[in-house]
């Protein structure tokens, strides 16, 4: 026999039967020795195969020494086979699968002689199944290779990012073994922090030889590595800029490299998360004296534009070279001008602080410096302007005429209630805000936008498919589903045979993710494959709500029974496409777009599906010309589904979900649940919907019990429920209620995610839309706020907003502390710097006469009545606020004093100005 112990089958028996025959033993007996080698060949592949097939992956290292080259050429083809054959099998067969996968996975790896096609192998999606690849068996069949070989595959795996990150530990060996270079890409640096990190981070880092390489790659990364973005503090052990700084110290990494890469990694911005690790690193491994001094542009540039943490490390570099006297008077200048620019106010604060320190040492700066000073006379916060404006006045005498002039008419941006002394100073001052009455601006009404049509091919429907998170796309998904029914009811086998090929593995093999996961496309996929028991889909179609339900799940459940009906349909004549598919991308069906859907269907001989037309009807727009003419239309088609549709256009309102609140004592700063556990949402009875609709829509005819409940379902996805009604404002309002009251207590993003589609949906605003709106603004997250605040001004745009019910609903939210009015300031400053004055000041005039007569008073008042005070200066509003006067006239010189003087002088000189007007 040849080949490398091509005799020896399990290494101590080297006796090789076929069939129960002997062919070959140690002396060769038992026929020729060629007939004897291929038998031994023959037999071994086939041990091999078997193995493979059984999924004893730790088998196969053994049963693959023995084979030739020849015998592994034969094993490879049966190899492929196999592989093929395994995609195509039913994908309940998903654990017998993942075994075989995984001894495929070690099994080609040893039978490929070329590189490229080992890498190619050992990266393939369906091989590794989602898993992290230590590579322990697949290095025991590569024994033998030699370390260009072995190098060329780690080099190819490495380059490939998904694949890089989960083979991290097999491309690690690969270069241990063959003694490459380290690869450093993006996956296998990420690979790396995430197997490194630990509570012995600073000894592994300190015993790595490629430490100093793939540092300098993760800091450098767009997307910083998981454990380096979010370390903990310096006293954990696995902090990371703790170990980077000890190893700098140490000498195992270079100090002017870490400082530069971190520098370098903090100009070219990000989000915050991908920012903060440069930025601790730089606060530990801190630049010296030489290096600050070579970097002042670069800190100025991050002063100027950087995320908060980032311009405020900046500031502090840039005040340190000012207190040296490194920091000449343009620089400064130039700084102060981006600062100054910033809403962040301790960042203003601070730089006008220095500005004063700079001015004290160097007077003859001012010609310089007060030009940049200049820029906070148009900041939001009259106080800060208050400031800039004294320090003006201290070094004007300094200036020449003509930057005292460039400052008089800059002053022009100041807050009215600073003309008086403006005008004291540079004797004549600009009025920015003259040149004819105020025009209140609010944004265009949003156009109603087509929704584009669905994928008229298999491989543009396969695209839309694997595209990542697709049921995050409300208006994706629904395109996406609508071309899933109609290119499987014109050929059902392509699409079979297409999302087979797109979807080889993945956790939807599995029967019983079906029966207890929330539901996307892929139960409808799987429904036309067949691989979803008949039983699974009866229950889904018949599953309600059930009373004591809250209203995520029933807006859920909504979608999932849609799912599960056409999970049963698609591909059949039952199901030609989707009625409910929307035309406009908020959701809505046109409805002469759906009397055209129901004769195509009508001509077809075909029913509609329970659920889908539920859904349209939902979602079809009734109000208008368009729709009286579609209820026409609808009732010649002489059908059952045309009268429905008729009869639903003509009489049906939208559900409108009432929103109350029950009395409790109480203190509320110690539970986040404080609003929730006393919200209650009530559906009122329709005969119409719990009689005519199918199983999971009867609650919007009044099924769930009026009482409060709480759930955790804020941190699901959303995506779907806007879509459920977006012709009924108000359920939809009432349904996000306690993700938004949770929004305003945790630092969890999204939670007003839904007041977008909320404003542009249609149908009565009360009070749940108004309570939402108002939660909304109160959040903690800035980002959510903003959301809010768009919500606003498009309700305002859209004539929908009941300024006064906004109001009446802040006044009791803020007064509970419920919403912060820090927050409540910020959110409304926003609005109203829009140029919707006239709008924020509808909402604070009945916001203000409740917080001022609040029993217990209200702490931070004064910055919603700066706000306030801006917008009466601004719209020229007049009229009395109650309790305004008597705040106005109390001692002292705190902002709630100060502020309230403002708002009562603003209101007064206002008393006989035109009254806003809207454009």
């Amino acid at each position: 026999m040849t080949g490398d112990g091509a005799d020896r089958v399990d290494g101590v028996d080297r006796t090789v039967t076929v069939d129960g025959d002997i062919v070959a033993d140690a002396e060769g007996t038992g026929g020729t020795a060629a007939a004897g080698t291929a038998a031994v060949g023959t037999a071994a592949v086939g041990a091999l195969i078997e193995a493979v097939r059984a999924g004893r992956a730790k088998e196969v290292p053994a049963l693959l020494a023995p084979l030739d080259a020849a015998a592994r050429r034969a094993a490879l083809t049966r190899l492929k086979a196999l592989r093929s054959e395994v995609r195509s099998w039913e994908w309940r067969r998903w654990n017998e699968a993942s075994r075989i996968r995984r001894a495929l996975h070690v099994a080609g790896a040893g039978c490929h002689p070329g590189a490229a096609a080992a890498a190619t192998w050992l990266g393939a999606r369906d091989l590794l199944n989602w898993r992290q690849e230590d590579g322990f068996l697949v290095m025991k069949v590569m024994e033998g290779r030699d370390a260009e070989w072995l190098a060329d595959v780690a080099g190819r795996l490495a380059a490939r990012p998904a694949v890089a990150e989960s083979c991290y530990g097999l491309i690690h060996a690969l270069v241990e073994r063959s003694g490459c270079a380290v690869p450093a890409t993006d996956g296998y640096v990420l690979g790396w922090a995430r197997d490194i990190t630990g509570p012995r981070l600073l000894e592994r880092l300190r015993a790595d030889p490629h430490t100093p390489v793939l540092v300098a790659h993760a800091l450098a990364m767009a997307e910083t590595p998981e454990p380096l973005a979010w370390s903990g503090g310096p006293d954990d052990p696995a902090h990371w800029p703790t170990a980077l700084s000890v190893l700098v110290a140490e000498g195992v990494l270079d100090r002017a490299r870490v400082v530069d890469l971190s520098v370098s990694r903090l100009l070219r911005g990000g989000r915050p998360r991908n920012l903060r690790c440069a930025t601790e690193v730089l606060r530990v491994v801190a630049p010296d004296a030489a290096e600050r001094r070579e970097r002042v542009a670069d800190w100025v540039a991050m002063a100027s534009d950087g995320p908060g943490p980032v311009a405020g490390y900046a500031q502090e570099v840039l005040a340190g070279l000012a207190a040296e006297g490194a920091l000449s008077a343009g620089v400064l200048a130039e700084m102060t001008a981006g600062v100054l620019f910033r809403t962040e106010k301790k960042l203003v604060r601070f730089q006008l602080t220095l500005v004063g320190k700079a001015l004290a040492r160097e007077p003859d700066a001012a010609g310089e410096l007060l030009p940049a000073l200049a820029e906070a006379f148009g900041h939001e916060d009259t106080v800060i302007q208050e400031r800039a404006l004294k320090l003006t006045a201290r070094h004007l005498s300094a200036v020449d005429p003509s930057v005292r002039s460039e400052l008089a008419e800059r002053a022009g941006l100041l807050s009215p209630v600073h003309r008086e002394t403006a005008v004291a100073l540079f004797g004549e001052v600009s009025d920015e805000g003259a040149g004819g009455p105020y025009e209140e601006i609010l944004p265009p009404v949003p156009a109603p936008e087509p929704v584009a049509a669905p994928p008229s091919t298999v491989e543009e429907l396969v695209e839309e498919l694997l595209v990542k998170e697709l049921g995050r796309d409300a208006e994706r998904f629904e395109r996406a589903l609508d071309g899933l029914v109609r290119l499987a009811h014109r050929d059902r086998a392509a699409v079979g045979e297409a999302v087979r090929e797109a979807f080889p593995t993945g956790p939807w093999e599995y029967e019983h993710y079906f029966a207890h996961a929330t539901h996307d496309v892929r139960v409808v996929l799987a429904g036309l494959l067949g691989m979803v028991p008949e039983s699974l889909i009866a229950k889904g179609r018949a599953a309600r709500r059930q009373k004591s339900d809250c209203f995520h799940q029933a807006l859920t459940g909504v979608t999932e029974a849609r799912l599960w009906e056409a999970a049963e349909l698609v591909g059949t004549d039952a199901l030609p496409f989707l009625l409910a598919s929307p035309t406009l991308a908020s959701g809505q069906v046109d409805p002469l777009v759906l009397v055209e859907r129901l004769r195509e269907y009508r001509d077809a001989g075909v029913e509609p599906a329970p659920a889908d037309f539920a859904q349209a009807l939902l979602r079809v727009g009734r109000t208008g010309a368009p729709a009286a003419r579609a209820a026409e239309e609808a009732a010649a088609l002489r059908t059952a589904a045309g009268a429905r549709l008729a009869t639903w256009l003509g009489t049906a309102e939208p559900v409108g979900a009432r929103v109350r609140f029950f009395r409790r004592d109480g203190d509320r700063s110690s539970n986040k649940y404080w609003l929730i556990d006393r919200l209650v949402v009530e559906v009122p009875e329709r005969p119409v919907v719990r009689e005519e609709f199918p199983p999971a829509f009867r609650w919007l005819g009044g099924e769930l019990h009026a009482t409060p409940r709480r759930c955790h379902h804020w941190i699901a996805d959303r995506t779907h429920w806007t879509g459920v009604l977006p012709v009924d404002r108000e359920t939809l309002a009432a349904a996000v209620l306690p993700s938004l009251a949770v929004g305003m207590e945790s630092d969890q993003t999204g939670a007003t995610e839904p007041l977008t589609a909320l404003a542009e949906a249609d149908g009565p605003v009360g009070r749940a839309a108004s309570l939402a709106l108002a939660l909304g603004l109160g959040c903690l997250d800035a980002d959510d706020r903003l959301r809010a605040v768009d919500a606003l001004l498009v309700l305002a745009a859209r004539g929908d907003l009941d300024a006064g019910a906004l109001g009446t609903e802040l006044s009791w939210l803020v007064t509970e502390g419920s919403v912060k009015p820090n927050r409540l300031a910020d959110a409304l400053r926003t609005a109203a710097a829009t140029g919707a004055y006239g709008t924020v000041w509808a909402v604070l005039s009945t916001v203000l006469p409740e917080l001022l007569g609040a029993v217990r008073p209200v702490r931070g008042l004064g910055e919603v009545l700066a706000v306030a005070a801006d917008c009466v200066e601004r719209c020229g509003a007049g009229g009395e606020v109650a309790g305004l006067e008597a705040v106005a006239s109390g001692r002292g010189a705190s902002q709630f004093v100060v502020q309230a003087r403002r708002l009562l002088g603003a209101l007064r000189q206002g008393a006989d100005q035109t009254p806003p007007r809207t454009v």
